[in-house]
């Protein structure tokens, strides 16, 4: 098992950073952070966009175990991109590369299926690019309810293990000193200054947990981040990408719903991290030493 000591560049910044905007999911949090830590991700960034859940109770536990997590209020609904574009400003003294993905996200490559443990090199083997990358893009791949009708309890990875075939989005690791000064994005992909350009890295993917057990989908009717689609029950804008094929603009569930985005029977982030930590891994890693400034703050923007 890896150690997970946050690892700095000779710059004293911290390598890989993840940011993140959540409402109500902190639930989700603990297997994101720990996960995320395990293969790579030294510091974590979440934008609390009116939270009304045990948040602040699970940073603290995340904390105590020696996760460099830190919260901010960020209370406007429907302004994901002006985050984005804040965090990729306030935070390029603090972090070399910056990765902007939800909490039902997670980085992965396929080709990690035959590793004992998780190392922080997995991640970090994908800033090792030229000087003049500025953004590694990843595929994402849409996870669909596999079967499940609750939030399952040993986790998303372990609970959803099917998924649409074709991969469409993408999500971007992004060099916060190459970001343009206009602050430009496109919901996780960022306009570069002149000398800098994006690369595709095909190894690593995002598993994206997207249509999960309908009791945890309907929750994104009430209040959408995204700018895209204003409001769902709003006829307005159909064919967006944010919206979910064939669901309507009704918080209803539809007929055969938990069997529903099945096309491609995918186990193995499942069966790797089932492998390193067993069932429920989100509980099992141990303490780690945190270096510098104190996780688990708070601070208004």
């Amino acid at each position: 098992m890896s150690s997970h000591v946050t690892e700095s560049t000779p710059s004293g910044k911290r390598l890989i950073c993840a940011c993140t905007m959540v409402r109500d999911v902190a639930k989700f949090l603990r297997e994101w952070v720990v996960y995320h830590a395990a293969v790579g991700v030294d510091r974590f960034y979440v934008y609390d966009n009116g939270s009304e859940d045990d948040l602040v109770d699970q940073v603290r536990h995340l904390t105590s175990d020696g996760f460099e997590v830190f919260t901010m209020s960020w209370p406007w609904p429907k302004t994901l991109e002006a985050a984005l574009s804040y965090s990729a400003a306030v935070h390029r003294d603090s972090c070399e590369w910056m990765v902007f993905i939800d909490v039902d996200e997670f980085l992965f490559s396929p080709h990690w299926v035959h590793s004992e443990n998780p190392t922080k090199s997995m991640l970090h083997s994908i800033t090792t690019v030229g000087e003049d990358i500025g953004q590694v893009s990843m595929w994402c791949a849409d996870f669909g309810p596999s079967g499940q009708t609750a939030h399952p309890k040993e986790g998303v990875i372990q609970g959803y293990t099917c998924r649409r075939q074709i991969m469409e989005r993408r999500k971007s690791l992004v060099r916060l000193g190459a970001v343009d000064r206009s602050l430009t994005n496109s919901v996780h992909y960022f306009l570069l200054q002149p000398g800098f350009r994006s690369k595709w890295n095909t190894r690593v993917r995002v598993n994206h947990y997207k249509y999960q057990a309908w009791d945890e989908f309907k929750v994104k009717f009430r209040r959408r981040a995204s700018t895209y689609t204003v409001d769902w029950t709003n006829k307005k804008n159909p064919r967006s990408n944010d919206r979910t094929p064939g669901l309507g603009f009704e918080a209803v569930e539809p007929a055969g719903w938990p069997h529903r985005f099945c096309e491609v029977n995918d186990t193995l982030l499942r069966d790797v991290t089932r492998r390193w930590y067993g069932l429920g891994f989100g509980n099992k890693l141990g303490r780690r030493r945190i270096i510098g400034t104190t996780p688990g703050s708070s601070y208004n923007v």
